[in-house]
């Protein structure tokens, strides 16, 4: 029986595969220069640009309001949500800790009327999406409660 040689059964690597294949890559997240970015969502916090915030907060590409609906979500009132309507953005992310639940829609009035968008999920959900908005220049704030 005639021996088979496996190098010709193995197609060529294209020349820049086999570049690619042979440099080193280095991957890393891009980060938004001067701009407020969640880095990490844990227990009892929310990192924004590597500070740990272990406080229910408000926040925006250029800003943080610490301690934003710091008493809880059954405490939040429409005075809570008017400021933020006050903000420049498009979208509200609100994020309600570690479960989704809905806010009264006689709170959300306030940005309704300023024709904002507001999303809810539960907190971590809440980060990364408001990561993701952020990073495509959106108007975007986001409301992250802490259980």
């Amino acid at each position: 029986m005639p021996q088979t040689n496996l190098a010709n059964l193995t197609p060529p690597l294209s020349h820049s595969l086999a570049l690619l294949l042979s440099s080193r890559m280095k991957l890393e997240q891009d980060r938004p220069v001067g701009r407020n970015q969640v880095t990490a969502c844990g227990e009892g916090y929310i990192a924004v640009n590597g500070v740990r915030h272990e406080a229910s907060l408000l926040l925006l590409p250029e800003q943080i309001e610490p301690d934003w609906g710091a008493a809880g979500f059954e405490a939040l009132t429409e005075a809570d949500f008017a400021g933020i309507a006050a903000l420049d953005c498009e979208v509200l992310i609100f994020g309600t800790g570690r479960r989704q639940r809905f806010p009264r829609p006689a709170l959300l009035q306030p940005l309704m009327l300023a024709r904002i968008g507001v999303e809810v999920m539960d907190t971590p959900a809440a980060c990364r999406t408001y990561n993701i908005l952020m990073a495509e220049d959106r108007k975007v704030a986001a409301a992250l409660l802490l259980d």
